[in-house]
């Protein structure tokens, strides 16, 4: 009989990988690593590599038809990168000097930062067209 507190979920340990359909890996590696300064872990046969951002594990992977353990998905790019069902978030201590930071280093903004009155944010893209977003919370007070 195993041991019910095996099983539990999440166990310690446990880590959480994004994983991200790209069309070009070598072309993606380059942007993640010049633009927000992942740096890569490994590297698989040209079609996927690990990297590692803000202490988080980031799989860039091409497209590819179903397989038996998920036989009805297909991994492919946003078809559409004006149609978002996700994004990942930067919180930034200055946004407007992060923003400055990163154009420098190639990202392109859909618009420059825009104040709230909750917060100051901007988004940009990967080359595929997978949403990012750079949040600096602002003093309700």
């Amino acid at each position: 009989m195993s041991d019910p507190g095996s099983a539990r979920f999440p166990a310690p340990g446990t880590e959480l990988t994004h994983l991200l359909v790209v069309s070009d890996v070598e072309a993606s590696r380059r942007w993640y690593e010049g633009v927000l300064g992942a740096t890569v872990h490994r590297v698989y046969g040209g079609t996927s590599v690990v990297l590692q951002l803000l202490g988080q594990w980031l799989l860039l992977v091409t497209g590819g038809e179903p397989t038996a353990d998920k036989p009805t998905v297909t991994f492919a790019p946003p078809p559409d990168p004006d149609v978002a069902s996700a994004e990942m978030i930067f919180g930034v201590a200055d946004c407007r000097a992060v923003y400055g930071e990163l154009l420098a280093r190639g990202a392109e903004f859909l618009a420059p930062p825009v104040e709230y009155p909750w917060e100051i944010r901007a988004f940009f893209r990967d080359p595929d067209g997978h949403l990012f977003e750079i949040s600096e919370a602002r003093n309700r007070d």
